[in-house]
């Protein structure tokens, strides 16, 4: 039996990608590893391996101890891509910054959701034998297709007609996300309907908290922010999209756009080169709003367009589901247990 101690505060804040990759690799280790793998959360008792899912200064002290055994840092954000999340004044960003590098130092290893990623950790001096590629991935009992009769229901239940062209986008509320650009389609597209779903996690500290919460208070009418919703929402809202978009400006592997593949709805991104090296080809491409306007206009005139992006859509769901990832999990800890026996 291989003790596995996971360090994590990424639950406490609803609404964001960390917590929701962190909620389903513990959930895939406990229903089919439970045998193998003892799992611990946030206990600080003698274990083979210590995964830090989040940067908590506790933990940071924590990794001093020889108790520790093997310290994996899971890598779901740089401080490059922190910039339009966070509002933080200098210097006290400056020191943030550093402080994220010195807490991904401390590690054995590091597990990065996207490879491109990997380049970026060496050129800030961390041996590239030290990061492993894993990506996200997301359960497929929980996002999934619907009926055609449930999808209409859930229509219905939104006040939004069954042929009226929904738009979905999701993820916390701030400008990183690109929310400002979804919110201008929204006022340039009174026909069709949008939806973001998330909220300001970190409330005022937001990149962009007046001029957005401004729009969240009193919307379009054709724009409908339902907040921090549960994943079986967000399922359901998946399923009454025609669309997800999510136009983003700086990622590693948002959990949104997998929700999005499993449920087996459309995608379309800002076509960011981090995107190629995991999911090229199975979405709509945009470089920016203009061009994104031209695609929304394109599949509201013809949208048997959108059957070929369902296709790939459902094909991308296959290779980033639980099933797929969960044997790379296993042998991920399977080494690095060894590692420290051997």
């Amino acid at each position: 039996m291989i003790t596995i101690n996971m360090f994590s505060s990424a639950d406490k804040v609803a609404g964001q990608g960390v917590g929701s990759a962190y909620l389903e690799l513990i959930k895939m280790l406990k229903d089919r590893f439970s045998d193998e793998f003892e799992i611990n959360i946030n206990r600080y008792t003698k274990s083979q391996i210590s995964h830090y899912h989040t940067i908590d200064l506790p933990f940071y002290f924590s990794t001093f101890s020889k108790k520790r055994g093997r310290k994996i840092g899971y890598v779901h954000f740089l401080p490059e891509t922190l910039e339009g999340s966070l509002k933080i004044p200098q210097p006290f960003k400056g020191i943030f910054y550093r402080y994220v590098i010195a807490f991904y130092k401390r590690m054995d290893e590091l597990v990065v959701v996207n490879p491109t990623f990997i380049d970026q950790l060496v050129a800030y001096g961390i041996p590239r034998e030290k990061v492993t590629y894993i990506p996200n991935f997301v359960d497929s009992q929980e996002f999934h297709p619907l009926t055609v009769a449930k999808k209409l229901a859930l229509r219905q239940q939104l006040g939004i007609s069954p042929t009226k062209f929904v738009v979905l986008g999701s993820g916390q509320i701030q400008e990183r996300k690109g929310v400002f650009d979804f919110i201008r389609l929204a006022k340039q597209n009174p026909q069709v309907q949008f939806i973001w779903a998330g909220g300001f996690s970190f409330g005022r500290i937001t990149d962009g908290y007046p001029q957005l919460k401004k729009v969240v208070d009193n919307p379009p009418a054709n724009l409908l922010f339902p907040g921090i919703v549960s994943r079986q929402r967000i399922n359901e809202l998946n399923n009454v999209a025609d669309l997800f978009l999510l136009p983003s400006y700086n990622e590693l592997f948002p959990m949104s756009v997998l929700e999005a593949f499993s449920s087996g709805t459309p995608v379309m991104l800002r076509d960011l080169d981090l995107y190629h090296a995991i999911i090229q080809g199975d979405y709509l491409p945009a470089k920016d709003v203009s061009q994104m306007q031209e695609k929304i206009t394109e599949l509201v005139a013809d949208p048997t367009q959108l059957t070929r992006w369902q296709e790939k859509a459902r094909q991308a769901s296959q290779r980033y589901s639980k099933g797929h990832l969960a044997e790379r999990w296993h042998e991920f800890y399977t080494e690095q247990a060894a590692g420290v026996n051997g």
